[in-house]
């Protein structure tokens, strides 16, 4: 793998996981306001992790950060189970938009952890001065 395809496809993960982070607390916003069947606490809680650990992802592959592979993989699985949580109500368009982009993401995510070896912290690629402005 060149690294110039290493950067796209960590551009892409990054592009995805913020997407995905949006979509999450947008859809939880959606729960709350339609009341009813939509307050569960599981899903409520399910939506808030999968935003926050999508933008732990980003947060690690801006960092180069060595764990970048784990927080990954761990986010791919959060993806996943918040996509299988948004499909349990089909017939809502919300939710089913959730639930893709939960996927896609997830798929990113998870090719991001499979190959992670190549993205260990090169101390060439992150300097003292943009490890201190994050």
């Amino acid at each position: 793998m060149t690294t110039e395809s290493i950067f796209t496809e960590m551009e892409a993960c990054k592009q995805i996981s913020i997407e995905c982070q949006t979509t999450c607390i947008d859809t939880l916003k959606y729960c709350k306001s339609q009341g009813g069947k939509y307050m569960d606490m599981a899903m409520m809680s399910m939506l808030r992790d999968c935003a926050e650990m999508c933008m732990m992802c980003v947060n690690m592959i801006n960092d180069g950060s060595e764990f970048m592979g784990n927080t990954c993989s761990l986010c791919a699985q959060i993806c996943d189970r918040t996509a299988l949580a948004c499909e349990q109500m089909s017939s809502d368009a919300t939710m089913m938009f959730c639930a893709t982009i939960c996927r896609k993401c997830a798929q990113h995510c998870n090719s991001m952890g499979l190959n992670s070896a190549s993205y260990f912290r090169r101390s060439s690629l992150v300097t003292e001065d943009s490890l201190l402005s994050s």
